[in-house]
């Protein structure tokens, strides 16, 4: 949406000054709030595990780790040994897919030895932090939190500008610095004129001890502490040596004190259940909670809701069995029964270490339902158990202590365990679609749970839902609950392993509170538009600065694999050397420490079109043009016309960048974007734009959670990452086409939101190999997925069964290609003998899907070289 004119930033006790030649913020487009965790580091000296080798077209990793469980199969062998890590793939500023590298100081900084001059000129006065052979070392500690389409910007307007391509940036709350010489406890220091934050890229006058603001260039003082006799003297000061850095409060007065007691642990967790399940259903629900519970630490606090026609909040006072009070779903609870409930005798948040038994019997006196009515039709008040579970975390002292007491660390977690739609009571929708008022009962719903998403968001409270089973949920009316509390709306086959898995992710994973996001950048750049898990932020949430420019997002919930995608564009022709970027998370951690990570980033400028195409980082620029398209597929209908958008697209890029081939009217797509037409094409056919998806819900959850996902599960989520099992329990990487269907092979086929594992029918016939090669895939997958949220689908399939035109579909059809364009684009054809190549022909089936290659020449363009 486009937003009005940003006020400048209010302070308390502070004039507010003109609104004039203000700019205006971009528009803001928030999306249902995806998490994701952390992927796990992969390292050198790692405990080995199955070894992947990636000799062609790499691209990350999205989360390698250890410790997954080894699958069990009835004669598995043991687990697969990885001899060697991950090649790291060309991403910009990264040098492995999830771990970053120490931020490299060069030695050729130019800060004097020798205070200058008293009557030297300020250029000469002012010393520059980082030389420009640093440039390429300070990337690279921006890998986990910034990545931007290209390396360098582009000084002339009309050339930078073209849309097709654009320009822009991934951003990141990334992880926890632990703790060493980029974390400060102090204030920092910040440019009183534009609230930009000292770092080292800043101008310093040594004499005095001010500095120069990158952002708008105006000097500032240091309260002496910038004054230094020599650049080892200001080297040691973190903001001027590293380009990320964390500001920390930790409300103590002990230096150099983070506090890690439990309090990461004590934010409740309240467990609202669907009591309209059938049988079957609800044994699955029931071994997932039980195992749930059990996963959860000694100190984690717990309620329990179940909700049906009527809400029952169950009592953890009465170990002898299942106890609850009872409250009507037709409505919202009454302060009076609020207040009857929360005063009275009962205990309904109890630390595990108490209730654990309880919990069991609990969930154990589960019954199915036992009424002769649709699953559709069943009467469900999930909104107004919601509100209870709400109002238990709350507390029965809630109207007093709201903003007085402090507060756990962390946010608190409502999770909901939903079989099918809200149905009865406020926030509900008709069982019937045919009903005459159901447009208008939709929206009204859809707004009631909005604001019941924003009362948990101001009570520091995510609310997740995982649905299960065939029943549709009416995706449009719970989608708000948990976007605008900053939780997440995800659907699974059913109760079992998957929803298991994910129920206890969405417990775990840490949430900072309070955030805001602060995002300053040079006068001659404009950010035109963001896309992420937030809004714009209210003006009593910012600082009071002369002339701030800054584009303040608050966001719904800090966690460190959310993403905010910006759109960048050039005010006009640039003149500078470089533009400079700065990018503030402020934020709550889960140690109740108030953090402000702060991180600065500079790019040079080019004249050179050429230079900048070299600069662009392929799989980041195809990321966000995927995050900008999907933001406006709202149907089905839609989805058709961003194909065709994105075919204009390539053609555009084709005509701006590309190169007209001698003695034609054909343009090659330039080759310094290689694998970018190859990502959209992957983009288009795939999940988000395609039609391999079924339902429309479906097709809604995947969209919401690819907008907020983090670079390496969006990327994944585009471009599906292929991998052949190998004798010895190694892995090649291969490129995702459909000549990876090897009859003889077992494959992998990561797209983020869906494992595949196919196992060809010559393989499958040896008993031995074949379980072999299971047992390697199935450990490799849930290796690849083990911090992933939510926790895709792990589905295994032999060659020629119904379930394996999954796989298919989602590989790229280049079986009719002619031979050298299949060797060029698929180089571990050559290894084949004529044999098995012309028996790898004839296993396929004809049906109408163009190639890579066929559709580009339908575009009129010629594909560019594979790199």
């Amino acid at each position: 949406m486009a937003n009005p004119p940003q006020p400048s930033l209010v302070f308390p006790a502070t004039v507010n000054p003109s609104n004039e030649n203000k700019p205006t913020p971009p528009p803001f487009a928030s999306p249902t709030t995806a998490r994701f965790p952390r992927p796990p580091l992969l390292q050198k000296d790692q405990t080995p595990s199955p070894s992947i080798k990636a000799p062609n077209l790499l691209s990350p990793v999205n989360g390698i780790g250890n410790g997954s469980p080894i699958p069990h199969l009835s004669t598995p062998p043991g687990p697969p040994v990885f001899s060697s890590p991950l090649r790291p793939a060309a991403v910009p500023f990264r040098t492995s897919p999830s771990t970053p590298q120490p931020v490299a100081f060069s030695s050729g900084s130019s800060i004097p030895t020798s205070s200058p001059a008293p009557n030297s000129n300020l250029s000469v006065e002012l010393q520059h932090q980082v030389s420009d052979s640093t440039q390429e070392s300070l990337l690279v500690g921006e890998s986990q939190y910034v990545l931007f389409s290209a390396h360098k910007v582009l000084k002339q307007k009309k050339l930078a500008n073209v849309p097709s391509l654009g320009f822009g940036a991934l951003v990141s709350p990334g992880r926890e610095i632990s703790p060493g010489p980029q974390i400060i406890q102090r204030d920092p220091h910040r440019c009183q004129n534009c609230g930009a934050y000292a770092n080292l890229y800043c101008n310093i006058l040594l004499v005095s001890g001010q500095w120069q603001c990158v952002i708008c260039r105006k000097l500032n003082g240091s309260e002496g502490e910038y004054i230094a006799p020599s650049k080892e003297a200001l080297r040691v000061l973190p903001e001027l040596s590293s380009p990320v850095i964390d500001f920390v409060q930790t409300g103590n007065n002990r230096p150099g004190f983070i506090p890690v007691s439990d309090s990461r642990m004590t934010a409740p967790i309240v467990l609202v259940i669907d009591e309209c399940l059938d049988e079957a259903h609800l044994q699955h629900l029931q071994s997932s909670l039980h195992a749930f519970i059990d996963s959860l630490p000694p100190t984690t606090r717990i309620g329990i809701i179940l909700f049906g026609r009527t809400i029952s909040v169950y009592d953890f006072s009465e170990e002898s069995g299942a106890s609850a009070d009872v409250l009507p779903g037709n409505k919202s609870p009454t302060q009076e029964a609020l207040k009857a409930l929360l005063y009275g005798n009962g205990i309904y948040l109890s630390p595990m270490h108490a209730s654990l038994p309880v919990a069991h019997t609990i969930f154990s006196s589960l019954r199915p339902y036992k009424m002769n009515v649709p699953e559709a039709s069943r009467d469900r008040c999930l909104g107004v158990a919601v509100e209870v579970a709400l109002a238990m975390i709350q507390g029965p002292s809630a109207e007093i202590s709201r903003g007085v007491v402090k507060r756990s660390g962390g946010n608190s977690r409502i999770i909901v365990c939903a079989g099918g739609p809200n149905t009865y009571g406020p926030g509900s929708v008709p069982h019937s679609f045919s009903h005459p008022n159901y447009p208008y009962m939709e929206k009204t719903a859809v707004k009631w749970m909005d604001h019941l998403g924003s009362e948990a968001h101001r009570n520091h409270t995510v609310v997740d839902i995982l649905c299960a089973g065939t029943c549709p949920v009416r995706v449009p009316v719970l989608q708000p609950l948990a976007k605008a509390s900053g939780g997440i709306l995800v659907i699974h086959d059913d109760f079992g392993e998957a929803f298991g898995v994910n129920l206890q992710r969405a417990s775990a994973r840490s949430a900072g509170s309070n955030g805001l996001l602060e995002i300053r950048c040079s006068d001659e750049i404009l950010i035109s538009q963001v896309v992420g898990p937030g809004e714009e932020a209210h003006t009593d949430t910012q600082e009071a600065f002369k002339n701030d420019t800054a584009l303040c997002i608050q966001m719904l919930s800090v966690e460190e694999t959310q993403s905010f995608s910006l759109f960048m564009e050039n005010k006009g022709d640039i003149k500078g050397e470089y533009v400079f970027f700065q990018f503030a998370f402020q934020y709550s951690n889960v140690y109740q420490a108030d953090i402000s990570r702060v991180i600065t980033v500079r790019l040079p400028t080019v004249d050179s079109v050429s230079a900048y195409l070299q600069s662009v980082q392929d799989e980041v620029a195809s990321v966000l043009i995927a995050k900008k398209t999907l933001l406006r597929a709202k149907s089905s209908q839609e989805a058709i016309n961003l194909r065709t958008m994105l075919d204009e697209r390539i053609k555009d890029i084709t005509l701006k960048f590309g190169s007209q081939l001698p003695k034609s009217k054909l343009y090659r797509f330039p080759k310094e974007l290689s694998s970018l037409p190859e990502h959209l094409f992957h983009l288009r056919r795939g999940p988000l734009l395609g039609s391999i998806v079924g339902h429309e819900d479906e097709r809604s959850i995947l969209r919401n959670l690819f907008l907020n996902a983090s670079f390496d599960l969006s990327l994944r989520m585009v471009a599906p990452r292929c991998l052949m099992h190998r004798e010895g329990g190694t892995f090649e990487e291969l490129p995702a086409y459909d000549l990876a269907m090897q009859s003889d092979a077992a494959v992998v086929l990561d797209h983020g939101t869906d494992v595949f594992i196919w196992l060809g029918a010559e393989l499958a016939v040896q008993e031995g190999r074949s379980a072999a090669a299971l047992a390697a895939c199935r450990t490799l997958a849930e290796e690849l997925t083990e911090l992933r949220f939510p926790a895709p689908r792990i589905l295994a399939f032999k060659e020629g069964s119904s379930q394996a035109r999954y796989f298919a579909s989602r590989l790229i059809p280049a079986h009719k290609d002619p031979p050298y364009e299949q060797e060029a684009r698929f180089p571990q054809l050559r290894s084949l003998t004529v044999e098995q190549r012309t028996k790898l022909k004839n296993s396929f089936l004809h049906f109408d899907d163009p190639s890579f290659c066929e559709w580009m020449r339908s575009l009129k363009v010629v594909p560019p070289e594979p790199s």
